[in-house]
């Protein structure tokens, strides 16, 4: 394993260490500047936001400038971000903290994921993002329990100091692991037919978006994670409201469902490298299935646990194939397209989010996100459906029964382990 993946998950860490910690923190912020709860929670809505705008903007920004330069800019960014959160006296200057730092996080992810995966041969690419997204799948499983006890501990401003100082390691691994450019594996997908990079253009990038298969694969990350983060966001209510958990259970569910994170990606990151289409059509069927049987069995504890595990894992499971999907269909010109499935995935938790909400507003229990989530992801699933069948249809006939066949095998492989 190159080191420079290494570096990369650092910054992931760090980066997802700062998105999802806040989460555990509200009611100290809430305290501390004397606002309600729902006004705290802007930290997060206002987080997810600056990342959707900025994984667009700043990667338009930076695409005529080399990439490893531009991600230790950001982590510069993400850095001073959360010194000024650590250093808010007033709940804007916090917000403008948390802004600082999210411009970073979109633009982080998609240029970092084209960087991973120009640092191993074309056959591992979805493997190298896995690895990299693997500092995104620790932050929820060790750094967000760790971040809060240390703010509770010590005050919630530790907490971001700490994350500043992720960053900083993050940044020097980058400057000291990571090659440039010009000394990445041959053979990657920013290489012309001579082998040498073609010149950086921003209307190169913007033609990506030609392409119907980015549009599609974006479409499935938005509605493939908003059906789970639509389960998700509201899931404390139905663990303590529903399946009869206390309070105190939550934190330690939650890390069981990270572990599936973990998991999840790791295996679709292998499975990525055989089939992405396959793994995205396996993936996500199952999740559909998944999402279905815990609205079904929220009153059974011991059901619950094990479904929350499979949510996570099959749910982040397809963020590798997600962003290698992307990044293949726009193959001359990834990085704006990459950057965009990086908002993609934001604007899918958006969208699960309020509408988990509506539901519960409706009246139709806490039991509802989940449901709507399975309807959300089931639409995912017909989109993906199409994006194959659309892919197989415009390939060469044997490039197309090479395709049927992986995608048999890929789903076949994943049924089985979801036995």
């Amino acid at each position: 394993m190159p080191l420079g993946l290494l570096a990369l998950a650092i910054g992931a860490f760090g980066i997802g260490l700062t998105e999802f910690v806040i989460m555990g923190l509200l009611p100290d912020l809430a305290a501390d500047f004397g606002v309600t709860e729902a006004a705290a929670g802007w930290f997060i809505s206002g987080y997810a936001l600056a990342v959707a705008v900025g994984a667009i903007a700043l990667t338009a920004a930076a695409t005529r400038l080399p990439r490893k330069p531009v991600l230790m800019g950001l982590l510069g960014l993400f850095i001073a971000g959360n010194a000024v959160s650590a250093l808010a006296p007033t709940y804007e200057a916090m917000m403008a903290g948390r802004i600082i730092a999210a411009l970073c996080h979109g633009a982080f992810f998609g240029i970092g994921a084209v960087l991973a995966a120009d640092l191993v041969a074309p056959a591992k690419r979805a493997g190298a993002i896995a690895i990299m997204f693997t500092g995104l799948t620790a932050a929820n499983v060790l750094g967000v329990p760790f971040g809060t006890f240390l703010g509770q501990q010590y005050g919630w401003r530790s907490t971001f100091w700490v994350i500043s100082a992720i960053g900083v390691v993050a940044l020097i691994g980058i400057a000291a692991l990571v090659p440039s450019t010009r000394t990445m594996a041959a053979g990657t997908n920013i290489a012309g037919a001579n082998g040498a990079a073609p010149a950086p253009s921003l209307r190169r990038e913007l033609g990506a978006f030609r392409s119907g298969q980015v549009w599609l694969s974006l479409t499935v990350t938005v509605l493939g994670f908003g059906g789970m983060f639509g389960a998700f966001t509201y899931i404390a209510y139905t663990l303590t409201e529903v399946s009869g958990f206390a309070a105190t259970d939550v934190p330690w569910l939650l890390v069981l469902f990270g572990a599936g994170l973990v998991v999840g990606n790791w295996i679709g990151g292998k499975l990525a490298d055989r089939s992405i289409d396959g793994t995205l059509l396996g993936f996500i069927a199952t999740l559909v299935v998944v999402l279905a049987m815990l609205g079904w069995l929220a009153a059974l504890p011991v059901a619950v646990i094990v479904l929350l595990v499979l949510m996570g894992g099959f749910g982040f499971g397809t963020v590798p194939a997600l962003q290698s999907r992307v990044m293949r269909y726009a193959d001359q010109a990834p990085t704006l397209a990459s950057g965009a499935n990086i908002a993609a995935f934001n604007i899918g938790n958006a969208l699960g989010a309020f509408a988990g909400g509506l539901a519960i507003s409706a009246g139709l229990g806490y039991t509802s996100p989940i449901w709507v989530g399975a309807i959300i992801t089931a639409a995912a699933l017909l989109v993906m459906v199409v994006a194959w069948s659309t892919a197989r249809a415009g390939a060469p006939s044997a490039e197309r029964a090479d395709a049927a066949t992986r995608v048999t095998t890929t789903t076949g492989a994943i049924a089985t382990s979801a036995l």
